[in-house]
């Protein structure tokens, strides 16, 4: 892979960089394209490969912390352009950024541990994502990242839409709106060539039937979801635009480092007990985190700005999730399911921890040393509990594209 090494992620004038090279070097086949601006005033860029109209479309960038889908979308287009079969019977499209404005305030192009990845950490909001604000917003306040990818899925009525996404720690997964029948063997081969750990309990996708280990189909419209106070409903994100059209969505997760505590199918001993350990841990983190917050807001010179947003939306979610986690756990609950939450628990306050930390120090706030400490610690802790390791970026890649690859061969439409 021309366009990257093994120890970084393109930033994203890189990736448009590449996506203009491989326009220019065949004009017949691609075309690059501008499809909508950011609030920011960013450009959205469209990168098309073949002109059937049965289409597949693409999208990196949903989350602007995880930068693996920018590499993917760069290594997909090429070997579209190389295979002539991949472009028998479709053509294949790629958003790269669904959005810019955040990308351009997550900085980690080349993470050596998870506190170098949190030392620049952004997340935005949940209103403020392009894939899920359509479940916390109306219609009319839609932000213009989400009406372009919206907008796009109108023009191209995909028969697929595969969305790259990724987590800093843990295993790699699926999530589809609606089955794709023979996936789950050569995802689950990848992982296994790769060494990328399957996460079987996944907690975004807690509740979910699975058609397969660590593929997961995404329940009923009526059905309960298992976390009924987070207000990013999956069923009511962009996920199942594609299916006005007939249809569907396949969202492929890979970890940046990975954990086997997450691929563990054992039966959990107590995970009534653990849950309502995680729970009180969330909590008491999540305190410490509001407490400086509460300390130091009379002095920051700004407090409308995009990260101490994201911040307080992250801290807000914590009530109502430590109350979900103190119900019964599901039946016959797993470890690995148990590390996933684990996970959960400390990803949540370390991320709005880290990004609180951005602004005290943007502020020179005399909070900051002890907010860096908390961080640094959290980071080391999370890192020891579930023995991280890292993977290379060629492999995050090459299991993203090989999922998807399956993914669009596989799918119906």
């Amino acid at each position: 892979m021309s366009h990257l090494t093994e120890q970084r992620y393109p930033t994203s004038a890189e990736l448009v960089q590449s996506a203009r090279e491989l326009a220019t070097h065949r004009p017949d086949l691609c075309h690059l394209r501008q499809v909508g601006l950011s609030r920011g005033n960013r450009p959205l860029q469209l990168l098309s490969v073949g002109h059937d109209r049965r289409a597949v479309l693409i999208v990196a960038g949903a989350h602007a912390n995880e930068p693996t889908g920018a590499s993917t979308v760069l290594h997909l287009a090429e070997r579209a352009l190389m295979d002539r079969e991949l472009r028998t019977d479709r053509s294949w499209h790629f958003l790269l950024c669904a959005d810019p404005d955040g990308a351009a305030l997550h900085r980690t192009p080349a993470p050596r541990t998870l506190l170098d990845y949190h030392r620049h950490f952004f997340r935005p909001a949940g209103p403020e994502q392009p894939e899920w604000s359509p479940s916390v917003l109306p219609p009319d306040r839609l932000p213009p990242e989400t009406r372009t990818l919206t907008g796009v899925i109108d023009h191209l009525r995909p028969y697929l839409q595969v969305s790259l996404h990724g987590t800093e720690l843990g295993g790699s997964w699926v999530q589809l709106t609606r089955d794709i029948p023979g996936l789950a063997e050569p995802f689950a081969k990848s992982a296994a060539e790769l060494h990328i750990p399957v996460e079987t309990g996944a907690s975004d996708a807690a509740g979910w039937p699975a058609s397969g280990r660590g593929v997961h189909v995404m329940p009923d419209p009526d059905a309960q979801a298992a976390f009924p106070s987070l207000p990013d409903d999956a069923r009511h994100s962009t996920w199942h635009h594609a299916h006005r059209y007939g249809g569907s969505t396949a969202i492929v997760e890979v970890p940046m480092w990975a954990s086997d505590l997450v691929d563990d199918p054992a039966t959990h001993p107590a995970p009534e007990r653990a849950l309502a350990r995680l729970s009180a841990r969330l909590s008491r983190d999540t305190l410490l985190v509001e407490d400086i917050l509460a300390e130091s807001l009379p002095r920051l010179p700004d407090t409308t700005g995009p990260l101490l947003r994201a911040a307080r939306w992250a801290l807000s979610l914590v009530p109502g999730l430590a109350d979900d986690w103190m119900q019964p756990p599901p039946p016959n609950a797993t470890m690995a399911y148990i590390g996933s939450i684990d996970a959960f628990a400390r990803r949540l306050p370390l991320r709005a921890a880290a990004m609180l930390l951005r602004v005290l120090e943007e502020a020179d706030d005399l909070a900051a040393p002890r907010l860096d400490a908390l961080v640094t610690r959290w980071c080391e802790v999370y890192a020891d509990r579930f023995g991280a390791r890292w993977v290379p970026v060629a492999h995050q890649v090459e299991h993203q594209a090989r999922t998807t690859i399956a993914a669009v061969r596989h799918a119906q439409g």
